[in-house]
């Protein structure tokens, strides 16, 4: 039996439709764009009430109150509305996870306890129906993070919008994912068991402490393999040592070029991963942090930043007071400790803004609440270069808003990523338009 011959027509009708969307893409990238009479909120320097943004390739050409529009720009008047820096969510697995209860469309996490050759960015899907949502509220920068085991892999900084992972990207590599052993640590893709109502036994302590030499190891032996390798390019004469692509991919965090990311939220857990850090001079950022404010001098004193676990949620225990959550950002701020906010998953980055204006509504001041999703992940991440802020040279991710983007009534008008007028539709607001005058 003959193979059969694909549809010549059809593939190259698909190719021609591909390159035209990209050809499109491209252009738009490249358009000049003016927004006018805007309130601009620079949040790295001086609000400007009335002034004027040019996007040219992608980038923020030139912003101030005094500023010449080119005579090629797409001017979008923005009286009486604001221009901010798009809103970064520090902890997602944004493109990673589809339908929770698929299997086929989750790809989160590889066996096994070390995979720090695992690039969350590799695996992210662009057409995700999750990120059009993601953006809906002025969320155009995600970290995207894989999950499982002791080192689960890279994290990936992305922005919102593009045709492929590689467009996305903004730091393919922007922090190394760690989940510290604690008690009840284990199981099948290193998630948790629950501690037995007897306590903690003699066996899950034996465990978790194998666990962490396990961790320690993996770093020694990194350390040894960077050693050996600046040594075989030093001295030619050296035998090479065979690749490994795990130790390979530790030598950027070993440098300490990348933070490790350590998801840990009791006490005890934050201060052992800090002194981890500290013994094999690691870059750390803690994950979570639910009681990082009782070791907040430590924080401070190792300028360890805090990845705060989603502000809108209830207390953790009954004899907890019910602003746990909300208050927590506004105690470390007092304490003088570096955060940012995050949404913790996929479902609701939406809510991101909330998230920070809740823990402005509890103590937390304002320019610091809109600082947490914007400059201070940039910061964290070593892209504030790039994005964080509005400022000449940087990517010019940005959202037009009618409000403060931290309230609940503020709509996002229009948006750019890229440099790219954004579609703001999504599956919530197709639903909303099919169904909302229906009897």
């Amino acid at each position: 039996m003959k193979p059969k011959i694909p549809n010549l027509l059809l593939i190259l009708a698909v190719i021609a439709t591909f390159a035209a969307s990209l050809l499109a893409q491209s252009k738009d990238m490249t358009a000049v764009y003016a927004i006018r009479n805007a309130k601009i909120v620079t949040v790295t320097g001086a609000t400007i009430e009335k002034g004027t943004v040019i996007i040219r390739d992608g980038k923020i050409a030139d912003v101030g109150a005094n500023v010449s529009v080119p005579s090629n720009a797409k001017v979008i008047d923005a009286t009486g509305l604001s221009v901010y820096p798009g809103l970064i969510d520090s902890n997602t697995v944004l493109g990673l996870n589809e339908v929770a209860s698929v299997d086929m469309t989750i790809d989160t996490t590889e066996l096994g306890d070390f995979k720090p050759n695992m690039k969350a960015l590799t695996a992210v899907n662009p057409h995700s129906e999750h990120i059009p949502v993601a953006r809906m509220n002025g969320v155009t920068t995600v970290l995207t993070c894989p999950q499982g085991g002791i080192i689960s892999g890279q994290c990936a900084l992305i922005n919102a919008d593009g045709w492929t992972p590689q467009q996305m990207a903004v730091k393919g590599s922007a922090a190394m994912a760690l989940n510290y052993p604690v008690l009840g640590f284990g199981g099948r893709g290193g998630g948790f068991f629950a501690i037995q109502a007897g306590g903690v036994n003699d066996a899950q302590r034996q465990q978790r402490d194998r666990q962490v030499e396990a961790l320690k190891k993996k770093i020694e032996d990194a350390q040894a393999y960077l050693k050996a390798k600046e040594a075989v390019a030093a001295d030619k004469s050296l035998p090479a040592r065979p690749v490994d692509l795990g130790l390979e991919a530790m030598i950027p965090v070993i440098k300490g070029e990348v933070p490790i990311r350590v998801s840990a939220n009791k006490a005890n857990d934050i201060k052992a991963a800090v002194e981890l850090a500290s013994q094999y001079k690691l870059k750390i950022v803690i994950n979570g942090g639910e009681d990082a404010i009782k070791v907040a001098a430590l924080l401070k004193e190792k300028n360890v930043p805090v990845i705060l676990s989603a502000v809108l949620e209830l207390p953790d225990s009954e004899d907890a007071p019910y602003d746990q959550a909300y208050s927590r950002a506004a105690e470390l701020h007092k304490a003088g400790v570096k955060f940012a906010f995050s949404s913790q998953g996929i479902q609701f980055i939406r809510t991101l803004p909330y998230n920070a204006g809740t823990a402005a509504a509890f103590g937390l001041p304002k320019e610091e609440a809109l600082k947490a999703v914007t400059i201070y992940p940039a910061q964290i991440f070593g892209a504030d270069k790039l994005v964080g802020s509005i400022e000449a040279g940087k990517i010019a991710n940005l959202i037009i808003t009618d409000g403060d983007p931290l309230e609940l009534r503020t709509k996002v008008k229009h948006m750019f990523i890229n440099g790219k007028q954004t579609d703001l539709t999504n599956k919530h607001s197709r639903l909303n338009d099919k169904f909302k005058d229906r009897p």
